[in-house]
């Protein structure tokens, strides 16, 4: 099977580069081209469902100002991490791969899939954060949902892990 487009999700975990890493040798080697993709996690810094339906016009006003707290705060947000996934794509594309990014505000995993449909990839590269257990059930598995979802092949990149469990390092 040739993989003519790759999607590599990435977040700002510490194996993000690792994971663009696996993604560009293997573009560079089959000759594909790279959508480098972040989904944002629509989260709120402040809660403002308590302010609604208080009643009065200076609660309305609160209400008013928080939200547009919560729109500054999200388009900054937003413009760091364009700038982030730019760094990558100019990575790849210095390299002579084709490169794009895209963002989506929304949960990860049903976005990783969206975008796999809407731009017609035909391998998803991503890793995982090796939740396990109760953990995972209640912090859910992006890769999990993106692996019985995704409209194409799937590769994750695991951690490298010791025989202890924690992070392989590199010391000599």
């Amino acid at each position: 099977m040739a993989f003519k487009k790759i999607l590599v999700a990435i977040d700002r975990s510490p194996q993000a580069d690792a994971i663009f890493e696996q993604a560009l040798d293997m573009a560079q080697n089959l000759g594909s081209s790279l959508l480098i993709f972040h989904g944002l996690h629509p989260e709120s810094d402040v809660r403002t469902d308590y302010l609604i339906g208080v009643g009065t016009l200076g609660d309305l006003g609160l209400y008013g100002q928080t939200r547009r707290r919560q729109q500054a705060h999200l388009q900054k947000r937003i413009a760091d991490i364009h700038n982030w996934l730019q760094g990558y794509c100019q990575d790849a594309i210095i390299q002579g791969i084709p490169a794009d990014l895209m963002y989506r505000i929304g949960e990860p995993g049903p976005e990783i899939c969206e975008a796999a449909r809407n731009y017609q990839v035909d391998l998803i590269v991503m890793g995982r954060r090796g939740l396990q257990g109760l953990s995972e059930m209640v912090l859910g598995s992006v890769s999990n949902y993106v692996v019985h979802h995704a409209p194409c092949a799937v590769l994750i990149v695991q951690e490298k892990e010791s025989i202890t469990g924690g992070i392989e390092s590199s010391q000599s």
